[in-house]
């Protein structure tokens, strides 16, 4: 019985261990901000349904990718976005000759996820935080961005806290402009002048925004800040891009007007995060 003791005592002991190393400990705040909201994926399974709508189908620039929800799982404490090949028939499919590419494809060659916040969470101003490794094969274009719960595209105004494709990091702000076309602010950095493995890496991409500006990082570097009155045309605008809330999107598209190529080498692509995390500013009292 003390030899059994003895080894129900360890098993105990790992448990625990294996429990603490599993869970992410509760994020320190940083200064002059509070937590409000966070997803840590720490539960293996499908993501929070209480967080995440998703995007279904071929959705946006062409992209080879249909948009479905089995790509995306939570599984050792990561949020993993799988693109992959997969051969399906096209239930919007109309005819090769209809005017819209999402009906003239007669089928689905490659499959991936579009988690979404929108009808669930949005938030106007604060800090937004996200911890991922992003696949950076050819074709790859994810994605971790935000759009305005008000008016359509572009006058809700569009962040890309993170966009990659074809060996570039972009951080860009889109609106539309008083002439009714898109304005954008955005910035480019080439995947060269980071070190080599550096997309074998987990990475923090962070936005700082406030009623005058937006400033986006990659691990505390700047890359990009648009001043935000630049964004309002005229004191009668009805949408201001960004004075109003906005909802989270993180995706991994394929191909598309800016994906570029991709080949049977590039799947199955895997864009891990490991945290999502958006913060505010404490109310001066």
């Amino acid at each position: 019985m003390r030899f059994i003791g003895k080894f129900l005592v360890l098993g105990i002991v790992l448990t625990l261990i294996f429990s603490f190393v599993k869970h992410k400990q509760r994020p320190s705040e940083p200064e002059d901000y509070k937590l409000v909201w966070t997803d840590e994926f720490n539960i293996n399974g499908p993501p929070n349904k209480k967080n995440w709508n998703y995007e279904e189908g071929f959705v946006r620039n062409n992209e080879n990718q249909w948009y479905q929800k089995e790509n995306a799982y939570c599984q050792n404490g990561f949020l993993v976005i799988e693109a992959k090949t997969e051969s399906k028939i096209n239930p919007d499919f109309v005819s090769y000759n209809h005017k819209d590419w999402r009906k003239n494809r007669d089928s689905i060659k490659v499959t991936s996820s579009c988690l979404i916040t929108h009808g669930k969470h949005s938030w106007q101003y604060g800090r937004f935080e996200m911890k991922a490794k992003i696949p950076v094969a050819k074709g790859m274009w994810p994605a971790f961005w935000t759009l305005g719960v008000q008016g359509n595209w572009p006058a809700n105004g569009e962040i890309d806290i993170m966009e990659y494709y074809t060996g570039k990091i972009l951080a860009n702000a889109a609106w539309k402009s008083n002439t009714g076309t898109t304005a954008w602010d955005s910035k480019t950095v080439p995947l060269t002048d980071f070190k080599k493995d550096w997309a074998d890496e987990f990475h923090i991409w962070r936005m700082d925004w406030d009623a005058h500006s937006i400033k986006l990082y990659v691990d505390n570097q700047l890359i990009n800040e648009t001043n935000v009155d630049e964004t309002i045309q005229n004191a009668n605008q009805k949408i201001l891009p960004f004075q109003q809330p906005h909802y989270l999107l993180v995706n991994l598209a394929v191909g598309g007007i800016n994906g570029g190529d991709f080949t049977a080498a590039s799947f199955p692509s895997k864009y891990m995060i490991d945290y999502i995390r958006v913060y505010q500013k404490n109310k001066v009292k």
